[in-house]
């Protein structure tokens, strides 16, 4: 048992790698302080994890084919590419905007999309629990080959424990890329120039990669 659920920690790490759920990550996280990115990629890695397990077992016991199977890569490519449209859409369009103020000596930069004095104090929120949403959505995309991983080392079994071990891979991953993009938040991100800039490129990593995963 031990072993198996090492197998499965080790799928989540390596899982976590796809280019689309890094993008995914950089997408919501970008230009948010460190505490901020954290928690929004933690909150996508619980809904990926918890969801990729959940369609397992669900797809498992409804023993559909691999053909109706392959209908969740189509889900996460989709919903890859539409973020990188919205975020590129906004980039151009000059709707990408920066606020800063000075809190305990320090200075705070906020940002958001939309008209220049719409300052919605409410968008962390909405991008967590965005973050959380998208996170389940794209766990249709590893449906596959998580059911062919049970299969070699679990016949088929889904349990709590393997939820956990899985989870706590793909989280490895993600927190450390979070905090990555956290030090180029804080260090790079400074000037609306910078920002849109750093929309539009994630944009278009974003197009690139959900059209490169729906060919």
């Amino acid at each position: 048992m031990e072993m198996s659920l090492l197998l499965i920690f080790w799928y989540g790490v390596l899982h976590a790698f796809g280019p689309d759920h890094l993008t995914a990550i950089a997408d919501f996280s970008i230009g948010k302080g460190r505490r901020k990115t954290l928690l929004i990629t933690f909150a996508f890695a619980v809904g990926h994890g918890i969801s990729l397990f959940a369609f397992a077992k669900l797809l498992q016991l409804a023993q559909l084919s691999h053909q109706i199977l392959a209908y969740g890569d189509i889900i996460s490519s989709t919903v890859i590419f539409s973020i990188g449209t919205y975020l590129l859409f906004m980039a151009v369009t000059d709707r990408i905007n920066i606020g800063r103020h000075i809190h305990e000596g320090k200075e705070h930069i906020h940002i958001w999309f939309g008209k220049l004095h719409d300052h919605d104090d409410t968008d962390f929120e909405k991008r967590t629990v965005s973050a959380l949403t998208i996170g389940a959505l794209m766990g249709a995309g590893g449906v596959r080959g998580m059911l062919v991983t049970l299969s070699a080392i679990a016949n088929n079994e889904v349990n709590l424990w393997m939820v956990l071990a899985f989870t706590a891979g793909v989280m490895i991953v993600f927190m450390g890329f979070g905090y990555i993009l956290a030090l180029i938040n804080d260090n790079f991100l400074t000037s609306r120039r910078n920002i849109r800039l750093a929309f539009a490129a994630a944009g278009t990593v974003s197009l690139a990669v959900g059209s490169q995963m729906l060919i």
